[in-house]
């Protein structure tokens, strides 16, 4: 059997091009996956454009969002079985899901939500994880008291929508969000904003709130062009994450005489370093689905394409690029 995927072009890097392959055989601990659904995220086009600049020797297929059918399972695997229907985030380091089949390490999948069709459950893993981990595993906002407060810049994109979502659900902070436009700002407060303010002068907007310092900060947009707006909020002994890598050296003087924190979140580090902890992916996952399939947690699809092609492919990335998306552009096979 074969593989149809949509890929980088190693001629001309700009552009994609479809690509048929041989069908992958699962390893001990993959599973193999009819995919039905993907979604595209900033990481997809950040990977492109490396590629672009640095080069490649063959086709590349990128996405690292999906829901799909399992059709085989290796040997080592335990906790599914074939026709289970399963989501995940992927491995960047492996050939992705921009794809009609792929392979993923079961220790990183779960069983989709019952309640979500495959492309409202393809636009969440990605999103979900990454903002469980910065939240949960970096911030630690579970063990606050409700005296402390969360400030999250990008909360009408795909992570910030879950984050906020996450920290009104499992913890008690006070949970502030930024958006520019009103119709991202009510996107905010549906999914559990306790106040939503522009991010174009965040010292400024949040003291005409009368707030002068938050507790945690959840970076999702722009750390070079935020950093003195964090540096001068954070309260002492404070703590930030950032999952956007920055261009400039940050100054990390105000931190330190504030004693703050700087956590760095990557969703790609377990799968990539083969942690010991690497399956807690997975679980999270499927604590995310109970939720969703609760009626505690809202998906974030904001638009479905139709059919994975080269076209579908290249105006899901151009939708990203523009920066401002309201959560998730999705493309379903």
């Amino acid at each position: 059997m074969t593989v149809n995927a949509i890929a980088v072009d190693p001629q001309h890097p700009e552009r994609f091009i479809a690509i048929t392959q041989a069908q992958p055989q699962p390893g001990p601990h993959d599973l193999l996956v009819e995919v039905k659904a993907v979604s595209i995220n900033p990481v997809d086009t950040k990977v492109h454009a490396g590629l672009r600049k640095n080069g490649l020797a063959e086709p590349r297929v990128l996405g690292w969002d999906a829901s799909g059918t399992v059709l085989a399972i290796g040997d080592r695997v335990s906790g599914f079985q074939v026709g289970d229907e399963v989501w995940y985030a992927g491995d960047i380091t492996r050939a992705g899901s921009n794809s009609s089949h792929q392979l993923i390490d079961a220790r990183i999948v779960a069983h989709k939500p019952v309640s979500l069709d495959w492309a409202a459950a393809a636009a969440l893993p990605l999103t979900a994880l990454t903002a469980w981990e910065g939240l949960f595993e970096h911030l630690e906002i579970q063990d606050a008291d409700a005296g402390k407060n969360l400030l999250i810049i990008g909360g009408a994109g795909g992570v910030g929508s879950l984050a906020i979502s996450l920290a009104a659900l499992r913890s008690e902070v006070k949970v502030i969000a930024t958006a520019s436009r009103p119709d991202s700002a009510e996107w905010c407060r549906q999914r559990g904003a306790d106040l939503v303010v522009d991010y174009s002068d965040l010292v400024s907007e949040l003291k005409k709130a009368g707030i002068t310092q938050v507790d945690y900060i959840f970076c999702l947009n722009d750390t070079d062009g935020h950093w003195s707006a964090i540096g001068s909020l954070i309260a002492p002994k404070g703590k930030i994450c950032t999952i956007v890598e920055n261009e400039r050296p940050l100054d990390q003087n105000e931190l330190k005489r504030k004693s703050a924190s700087l956590h760095w979140e990557f969703m790609f580090t377990r799968s990539m370093y083969q942690t010991p902890d690497m399956e807690q992916q997975g679980k999270i996952l499927q604590e995310v689905a109970h939720l969703v399939d609760a009626g505690k947690l809202q998906g974030t699809a904001s638009e479905v394409l139709n059919g994975l092609s080269v076209e579908t492919l290249q105006q899901a990335h151009a939708k990203v690029l523009e920066g401002h998306m309201r959560g998730k552009v999705t493309i379903a096979l």
